[in-house]
C-alpha cells in the first residue's frame, strides 16, 4: 500500500523522484527503494511526505482505494464508498463514516442541499451549535 500510494501521490503532484528526494533530503536511489518496496522510510520521512502531499500519515501508509483511479484523499477528506438509495430514499451510512463522525442509532441528521455542489449531512446537534454560534457572532 505505502509504495503504491507514494508513487501515485508523487505523480499526482508532478514531482520527479529526484525533486521529491531533494525535498526529503534523501538520495533519488533511496526514494526509488521506497517506491519498489525494497526499504521503508523512518517515521519522520513518512511525516514529511504526508505534509508535502497534504494527506494524513495514516492514509499515506494504509489507504487502499476500493475504486480504481481514486488516489489518497487530502487530509480531512474521506471517501467512504458508494451507497444505494432505497425505494423510499433511504441510505445506509457506511460504518467507517458513522464511527468517525460518532453517529449512533437514534441520532437526528440534517440533510442540506446545494444544487451546484450537492448534498451534505450533519448531526442535528452540530447544526444547532453552528446556528447558535452564528447568532452570537451577529449579536442576536
Amino acid at each position: 500500500m505505502f509504495k503504491d500510494n507514494l508513487i501515485s501521490l508523487r505523480k499526482l503532484h508532478n514531482l520527479s523522484q529526484e525533486s521529491l528526494a531533494e525535498k526529503l533530503n534523501v538520495s533519488r536511489q533511496t526514494l526509488s527503494k521506497y517506491e519498489t518496496g525494497d526499504s521503508l522510510p523512518d517515521i519522520e520521512k513518512c511525516k514529511a511526505m504526508a505534509d508535502i502531499f497534504g494527506v494524513s500519515l495514516d492514509d499515506l501508509v494504509n489507504y487502499e482505494s476500493e475504486y480504481e483511479g481514486l488516489a489518497v484523499p487530502p487530509k480531512g477528506k474521506h471517501i467512504f464508498g458508494m451507497v444505494r438509495v432505497g425505494d423510499k430514499g433511504q441510505i445506509v451510512i457506511p460504518a467507517k463514516a458513522r464511527k468517525l463522525f460518532q453517529i449512533k442509532p437514534g441520532d437526528h441528521l440534517i440533510v442540506l442541499g446545494d444544487e451546484a455542489q450537492g448534498l451534505a449531512i450533519m448531526k442535528e446537534t452540530d447544526f444547532l451549535a453552528m446556528i447558535e454560534q452564528f447568532q452570537k457572532m451577529n449579536g442576536e
